[in-house]
C-alpha cells in the first residue's frame, strides 16, 4: 500500500491509503449526495409521524375530558378544531408517504452506485 506523508515538514505522518485503481471521486460525491438527501427524507418523515400523532393526541384529550363540557354548546370551538386536525392528519399522512416513497427512491440508486462500484459497495451496507 502506498504511503503518504502529511504534515509540515516538522512532524510527519504517515498515512496509508487505498489504491486509487478503479475509485472514482464522482461516485463517491453521487454517494454522499444521494446518503444526504436520504437523511433529509428521514426527517421528513419523523416530522410527518409527528404532525399525524398531533390531531390524535387532540382528540384523544377532548373524548377523555367529554365529561366535563357539553359538546352542544361548545360547538362553535369543536368544528374549527376539529377541521384543523383533519387538516394535520392529511398533511401528516402526506408527509409520511411522500418520504418513504423518495427513500425508496434513494435506496434503488444507491443500489445503482454499489452496483457500479465495489469499493463502494464495500463501504455501504
Amino acid at each position: 500500500m502506498p504511503i503518504h506523508r502529511i504534515g509540515d515538514g516538522r512532524k510527519t505522518v504517515e498515512s496509508p491509503t487505498l489504491p486509487m485503481t478503479d475509485t472514482d471521486p464522482i461516485l463517491f460525491n453521487e454517494a454522499q449526495l444521494i446518503l444526504a438527501e436520504k437523511r433529509t427524507h428521514l426527517a421528513m418523515l419523523r416530522t410527518g409521524i409527528a404532525i399525524m400523532a398531533l390531531p390524535m393526541s387532540i382528540v384523544s384529550f377532548l373524548i377523555v375530558t367529554s365529561r366535563y363540557y357539553s359538546f352542544q354548546r361548545n360547538l362553535f370551538l369543536m368544528v374549527p378544531l376539529l377541521i384543523v386536525c383533519t387538516g394535520l392528519g392529511i398533511l401528516g399522512v402526506y408527509m409520511t408517504v411522500r418520504s418513504l416513497q423518495k427513500i425508496r427512491n434513494d435506496a434503488l440508486l444507491l443500489d445503482r452506485l454499489k452496483r457500479q462500484n465495489k469499493l463502494l459497495s464495500s463501504l455501504i451496507n
